[in-house]
């Protein structure tokens, strides 16, 4: 038995194992968000009536910290309420971005921004830090109009 290789295979097995259970993780955040986010519009009336139900955000926040964790603050439910505004518009969610990218890219009011943002985080594997540092130096205003078509 050679048990470097049995070992290196057990290691990349564990890789392997850490990686797609992550993917899964990140997945079903991204789903549960998005639902959260459809169920908040729906209790506070619709989409047109949504942006008057701030009080509505603070009571379920209050509620949520209370009766699970202190992260379910109202920023947290804004943004997920944001979440499915923005992807109900057009860009199809990313199982490789996580929430982190997704808030970065809430900031951004142009769908075709998001949408060349989405792309290249995918295409380039970028982190939050180097997203936000593409969006804070303009990066999508600074390209030609014949590459924003593309």
């Amino acid at each position: 038995m050679n048990y470097y290789n049995e070992i290196k295979e057990q290691l990349i097995n564990n890789e392997v194992y850490k990686k797609v259970n992550n993917y899964i993780k990140n997945r079903n955040e991204l789903e549960t968000y998005y639902n959260v986010g459809k169920l908040i519009i729906e209790a506070q009336g619709g989409e047109t009536r949504a942006k008057y139900g701030d009080n509505l955000i603070k009571e379920f926040s209050k509620r949520l910290i209370k009766e699970l964790d202190k992260k379910y603050n109202t920023t947290l439910l804004k943004n997920i309420r944001q979440f499915y505004l923005m992807l109900k518009k057009g860009p199809t969610l990313s199982d490789q971005l996580s929430w982190s990218h997704y808030v970065e890219l809430l900031k951004i009011d142009d769908i075709n921004k998001i949408n060349y943002y989405i792309d290249i985080s995918v295409k380039q594997k970028l982190a939050v830090r180097d997203l936000r540092f593409k969006i804070k130096n303009k990066e999508y205003e600074r390209l030609s109009t014949e590459t924003k078509n593309i």
